[in-house]
């Protein structure tokens, strides 16, 4: 079932459970069309999807990141970053190339690159009635090994991967910060916004705790804070390096 922008974009929440229904065609098509007219920095497509159907792999990813819905989605892409290609074209033309995806900057705009790119995946999919699951953990659990099993040459580094198959479920739509924290003009806010974040998180406690299907005593503030400390843990930046990123002290 198709739906309009607006219910693409304001009914979205990320769905975990799939039928075993395969994804037409036609719904692939859309969904590479949409990635392809991503905007992007430069227009460089600093960018690569690895489109996953391989049950095989899948559930050797769903291995290391213990999320289910890896292995039960019917595509799962995986977004890079990706600086290969344009150096690639570059020495073909003998262009020097520059040593920009090593700094912080050029890290920075494949990541963008990349989620512009997940955006468009997940609205297009989104638009025909599919169902949707950021998996952030994929950069960060066993990124060397993921690597490997995608074949990620020097230059491509991981950002994150999207579930995408025909829905089984229909959650509850979580809460999401007010607009008042969200979107602030001309400036950033300058008052104490204190008491509307400790008001957000009460509203997300009381979610969790009457939420349909399971249940949680999670706030918002420890939990989140938890996800910070275990994705410090895990220290990517050396993985990321050895992809060619952020080898540079700039």
């Amino acid at each position: 079932m198709s739906k309009s922008v607006e219910e693409a974009l304001l009914e979205r929440r990320s769905r975990r459970r799939y039928t075993r229904d395969r994804i037409s065609d036609e719904d692939m098509d859309f969904i590479y069309k949409a990635i392809r007219n991503t905007p992007t920095s430069y227009n460089g497509e600093q960018f690569t999807v690895i489109d996953i159907d391989d049950q095989e792999l899948k559930e050797k990813i769903y291995g290391l990141t213990n999320q289910k819905q890896i292995k039960t989605c019917n595509h799962f892409l995986v977004f890079c970053a990706d600086f290969r290609k344009i150096t690639v074209a570059a020495e073909a033309k003998g262009v020097d190339v520059s040593r920009f995806p090593a700094t912080v900057d050029g890290y920075t705009v494949g990541v963008i690159d990349a989620s512009l790119a997940l955006m468009s995946a997940l609205v297009a999919a989104e638009s025909r009635g599919l169902a949707t699951c950021p998996i952030g953990y994929i950069r960060t659990v066993a990124p060397d090994v993921v690597s490997e099993l995608l074949g990620l040459p020097q230059g491509v580094a991981l950002v994150c991967g999207l579930a995408i198959g025909v829905p089984n479920e229909q959650p509850d739509m979580k809460p999401k910060e007010p607009e008042s924290l969200l979107i602030h003009h001309n400036r950033y806010r300058q008052d104490d916004m204190a008491a509307d974040l400790l008001e957000f998180d009460r509203v997300v406690s009381e979610y969790n705790r009457t939420r349909t299907g399971s249940k949680s005593d999670n706030d918002w503030v420890s939990h989140i804070v938890g996800y910070y400390h275990e994705g410090v843990a895990k220290n990517i930046l050396e993985a990321m390096r050895r992809q060619g990123y952020l080898t540079e002290d700039k």
